[in-house]
């Protein structure tokens, strides 16, 4: 596969985020985008965005939430909160308070009780729930069986790894979000050789910032593979977080 680049203009679509940053839209990720965009116009109350660390989850999310304030008028955004906080003595507070609402790190950490529950009561009562998971539901195993059966039915759309055409993109925008003007061939090679994976970019373009400015050096191809083989060998990676 040919991974030249010529030239560095970002020829992806820009979604307006209505907040600080673009969604760059490909098709790892237009499915999950249309669904968004489909709100409130949704067939199921519920609707599940998954996908690998770094993939954008959140960043959609968020461009739920905004949609949803900018539609209905709310005069704040809509709660944001992690699968692991539903607690029993809190669901009926949520949804009395929001009818829409995004659960997200869906996993079975979670109190089943309280998610059960949270689920029923939006469904019975008319309101919308956005969840964010790393697998799609029907592949986590809840103990509870009803629980499971339930996240089973909610229609997931998955955001698949980046092809070339948005991981180059990506790239770019991160360098230049850090106020880097990179060129087309540590583009190229950053394409041909590093983890094919939202994460791994961000780490990756972190670390040769980190790097660059701390030995006071130009971007090179030299500097670069320093700082993969930094990130290969670094026991704390999992510091490096991006959802």
């Amino acid at each position: 596969m040919n991974h030249t680049i010529t030239q560095l203009p970002l020829e992806l679509p820009h979604r307006p985020a209505l907040g600080k940053e673009d969604f760059l839209i490909s098709p790892c990720n237009k499915e999950a985008v249309m669904a968004i965009d489909l709100w409130p116009q949704w067939e199921f109350f519920a609707l599940c965005i998954y996908g690998s660390e770094g993939c954008g989850k959140t960043h959609l999310a968020n461009v739920f939430s905004n949609r949803v304030s900018l539609l209905t008028h709310y005069p704040y955004k809509i709660p944001n909160i992690k699968a692991s906080q539903v607690k029993v003595d809190n669901i009926y507070d949520l949804f009395q308070e929001n009818s829409c609402l995004i659960v997200e790190d869906l996993d079975t950490n979670v109190n089943e009780e309280a998610l059960f529950h949270l689920y029923n009561l939006y469904r019975n009562e008319g309101g919308n729930i956005l969840f964010t998971s790393q697998q799609a539901p029907a592949r986590l195993n809840f103990k509870l069986k009803d629980l499971q059966s339930r996240l089973n039915i909610i229609p997931s759309i998955e955001i698949k790894d980046p092809d070339d055409e948005l991981l180059s993109s990506l790239l770019i925008k991160l360098f230049m979000d850090r106020q880097i003007n990179i060129s087309p061939e540590i583009i190229s090679y950053l394409l041909k050789n590093m983890q094919r994976s939202f994460s791994y970019a961000r780490k990756i373009v972190a670390e040769i910032d980190m790097i660059s400015l701390a030995q006071k050096r130009a971007i090179t191809t030299q500097l670069v593979k320093e700082a993969m083989n930094s990130l290969d060998n670094d026991p704390q990676g999992e510091l490096f977080k991006f959802d």
